[in-house]
């Protein structure tokens, strides 16, 4: 089975060339998402967590209080990496578990969406990687949009992921999800074209 790595930069469009994968038929599991489930009240990394970062960044039904950690995270780069060393590993039996089961069931190609693939150094983990970039300036007013985050915070998050132009040099495909949607799916539908090949190599 080929696994493919989609990352890219906060705001750079992720999650809309995620559901444009989808849209074409191909499995996508979404790191993140694992991420909440493995927090979610009495799991492992839920009690790591509270443990570790205390009360104040908890809600009143003990869900993690995503948007308070974030904010303390990103400009706290200690924490930020006590964070990953906690929840990572949960999130990774849980990745591994999920894909085990798609090549259980003969899939032939899967889709990992993964924010901070070269920040944790799992790269090598995948057969190809896909970046999707977009120029800083958009990146600061989707999040500025989106997220109504004051601007040093955002340039907090900004600094604690690498590079968008250094991810995109590493990169096997790049989409430049800075323009309309048009022009994203057109890049999309031409590395779909180039993942085919790639499995008809494997064949």
């Amino acid at each position: 089975m080929l696994k493919i790595a989609l990352t890219g930069g906060i705001a750079s469009g992720k999650s809309t060339v995620a559901a444009l994968l989808r849209e074409a038929g191909l499995p996508v599991l979404d790191s993140d998402a694992i991420a909440r489930e493995v927090v979610a009240p009495g799991q492992p990394a839920w009690e790591a967590l509270r443990q570790a970062f205390g009360e104040n960044f908890f809600a009143p039904d003990g869900t993690v209080d995503r948007s308070a950690l974030a904010r303390h995270v990103f400009t706290h780069p200690d924490a930020r990496r006590r964070l990953n060393e906690l929840v990572h590993p949960w999130i990774s039996r849980e990745l591994q578990r999920r894909l085990a089961a798609l090549a259980a069931q003969g899939e032939p190609l899967v889709v990992v969406e993964i924010p901070l693939l070269y920040e944790l150094g799992l790269d090598h983990l995948y057969d190809a990687v896909i970046v999707v970039s977009a120029d800083p300036a958009t990146q600061k007013q989707r999040l500025a949009r989106r997220d109504a985050r004051p601007e040093a915070e955002i340039e907090g998050i900004l600094a604690a992921q690498a590079p968008l132009a250094a991810k995109a040099a590493r990169a096997d495909f790049v989409v430049d999800n800075s323009g309309d949607e048009a022009a994203t799916r057109r890049q999309v539908k031409k590395i779909l074209q180039a993942l085919r090949k790639l499995l008809d190599k494997q064949g």
